[in-house]
This record gives structure tokens, C-alpha cells and sequence, in this order.
């Protein structure tokens, strides 16, 4: 791996996006090239304490700053993006999280009008320490602090949309963008259709770790310092963007309501099973509903994104995704960790 390329993109505040879409990219690289890159967290880092409410000191709607996007050389509409998450690191010994008026999974919304007043704006701050790999959360109002472990991820990952669309980096889609799944960790492979030349990837919002749904509307957010592996694979566009652990197939679904969500998901599960064993559709349908697994993504964002997950043990070792890009991307990725 002597050959490995690696490239830096740190964007100026200048340079960072909001949008899918509608930029041209700030690098383009080859397949198979190692990325190093820094991200800000969902503010752009203006709240840094309790009393820095985001209604005062962030500019709306310049909120879930991106960095990129990343062209990769010779990516056409139809092709499969690969892109191989290596690590994910807080930037900083702080993180922080919030309640918002009219947003989060337990409030009035401007599509759940209520007449009663929505929730205060609160913010807290968490002390992150990167050696011991935790978060502490102190109650605002009294009660026992509780140590959280890190569990590093990215809540808003993609590539630009079909047709010119653009989307704000907020809302999660086909394309990917702000679908809030912790299962988008160090390790695993995130596989997206390709919709314009380049394919133009982006990625943000990194959050020291979030629970499923994202409830409050925020997770612990942070800036982050991340590597990705970037691959290319002719052809094989998911209609919706997967991803694979090393134990794991995963299928995502962004919609409203939260049941279409969810049955996107399941059937783009359902239906890769059957691709890769070569089973009956109805006889995947059957495993999937005794053996997967269905965590929420967010149920706060402009979209909703459930995510359906199944071992890839019950597959069997024939069930490979584009013969075996993820276990290669490891390989790279290790290499990388072990030359750094």
C-alpha cells in the first residue's frame, strides 16, 4: 500500500455548503483515494455555551453545514459510489445539544400545530474526553451526571440529486443527506446511486453519539476530523443508499410518514437479500421478517429515515456486495491507520 493516495480537504467557513446540489466540487480524486477531512458540527460552532441559544447566535437557515463536495473521477449516473468511513474524531474537548420551539419528536411543529406553547430552548454542554472516549451530560436544572461512551458518527452523508434537484443539507432523501443513523460509524461502507458525473459527495453533522430517532431534534453534536475511503463501482446504483458493517446489510428509507419510511427500507432490504442469495422474493420477504432488525434514523428532520438491518450471517458466504468492495476498503483502511 506504499502507493496509498491520501488528500486533506479542511474548508474555510467560506467554503462550507448547505445544500445537495448546486456546487461545483471543492476536490475531485480518483477511485480509491483516502480523504482526510474536517467537518463543524450542526451550528457551525457558534453555540459554545448554555447561553449561546441557536435562535440568537446562528443565522437561520444557514444551519448542518457540509464539507465537500467530493467529485471522484470517472463517476457517471447509474454507478455506485463506495464510500468507507475510517474514523471518525471529535475535533474538540466540547460538544453540544438542544431543544428548539416548533422542532423535535415531542413538540409542536409547523406540521403538528398545537395551541399550546412549544418546548424552552435549552442548551447543553457536554465535556468530551477523546483518551477515555466519553461525553458527560450534566442535567440543567439538578440530578446525577451520567458518562457516556463516545460512538462516533456522521448524521448527514450523500451526493448531489437526480435531475439538478437541490436539497437543504438538512433534509434526507434517495440521495442520502440528513438521515441522523448512528449506524453510520467508523467501519462501515456506505454505498449511494450516482446521479450527476462525479457523483459529488458530502458529508457533516458529526455527533459524538445520538440514540435512535434523535428525539429532541439534536444529538451531541460535534465538529469532527474524519477519513473516508472513497471507491467507485461501475453500475449497480441503489435506489436508496445502503450500507455494510462487517456483520451487517443495511437499507435506509427518508420519507413521510414514518411507515413509508419504514417500508422503503424494508423492501430495498428484501430485495438486495434476494439479489445477492438468489432467493425467491417472497422467500427473502420471509427471512427479513423473522431475522432483521428495523432502528430508527430520525424522526425530526423534513423527512423521516428508517434504517432495516439483517446479519450477514444468514446470507451465507456467497452473499458478497460487488465482490467483497467493503472487506477491500478495510484493507485500505487498515493500511492507512498502520503508515499514518
Amino acid at each position: 500500500m506504499s502507493d496509498l493516495e491520501v488528500v486533506a480537504l479542511s474548508p474555510t467557513p467560506e467554503q462550507l455548503r448547505y445544500t445537495f446540489g448546486g456546487g461545483e466540487p471543492l476536490l475531485t480524486v480518483r477511485p480509491g483515494t483516502v480523504v482526510e477531512l474536517t467537518t463543524e458540527d450542526c451550528f457551525g460552532g457558534r453555540v459554545r455555551s448554555a447561553d449561546d441559544l441557536p435562535s440568537q447566535v446562528c443565522e437561520f437557515p444557514y444551519l448542518n453545514p457540509v464539507t465537500g463536495p467530493i467529485a471522484v473521477d470517472g463517476a457517471e449516473p447509474g454507478d455506485t459510489l463506495a464510500v468507507h468511513l475510517v474514523e471518525i474524531v471529535p475535533a474538540r474537548d466540547w460538544a453540544v445539544s438542544a431543544t428548539f420551539p416548533h422542532f423535535g419528536a415531542l413538540t409542536a411543529t409547523h406540521n403538528t400545530a398545537m395551541l399550546h406553547d412549544p418546548l424552552e430552548e435549552v442548551v447543553w454542554v457536554y465535556e468530551v474526553d477523546r483518551e477515555r472516549g466519553t461525553c458527560l451530560f450534566r442535567p440543567r436544572k439538578g440530578g446525577p451526571e451520567v458518562e457516556l461512551p463516545l460512538d462516533p458518527m456522521h448524521g448527514t452523508i450523500g451526493v448531489a440529486p437526480a435531475a439538478n434537484e437541490v436539497f437543504a443539507s438538512i433534509t434526507p432523501g434517495a440521495h442520502g443527506g440528513n438521515m441522523d443513523t448512528p449506524e453510520m460509524r467508523a467501519g462501515t461502507t456506505a454505498y449511494f446511486n450516482v446521479n450527476v458525473p462525479g457523483g459529488h459527495l458530502s458529508l457533516g453533522d458529526g455527533h459524538c453519539r445520538q440514540g435512535e430517532g434523535e428525539v429532541c431534534g439534536t444529538a451531541v453534536e460535534a465538529a469532527m476530523r474524519t477519513v473516508v475511503v472513497v471507491d467507485l463501482i461501475k453500475g449497480g446504483g441503489p435506489a436508496w443508499p445502503r450500507i455494510e458493517s462487517d456483520d451487517f446489510l443495511m437499507s435506509t428509507g427518508s420519507t413521510r410518514p414514518l411507515e413509508d419510511a419504514y417500508r422503503v427500507s424494508q423492501h430495498d432490504l428484501v430485495t438486495w437479500a434476494a439479489q445477492l442469495t438468489g432467493w425467491d422474493t417472497l422467500d427473502a420477504y420471509q427471512l427479513v421478517s423473522q431475522a432483521g432488525l428495523a432502528p430508527a434514523g430520525n424522526v425530526v428532520d423534513t423527512n423521516y429515515t428508517m434504517v432495516a438491518k439483517l446479519a450477514k450471517k444468514y446470507l451465507g458466504s456467497g452473499a458478497t456486495v460487488a465482490d467483497g468492495v467493503h472487506d477491500r476498503l478495510r484493507e485500505t483502511a487498515a493500511a492507512y491507520l498502520a503508515q499514518r
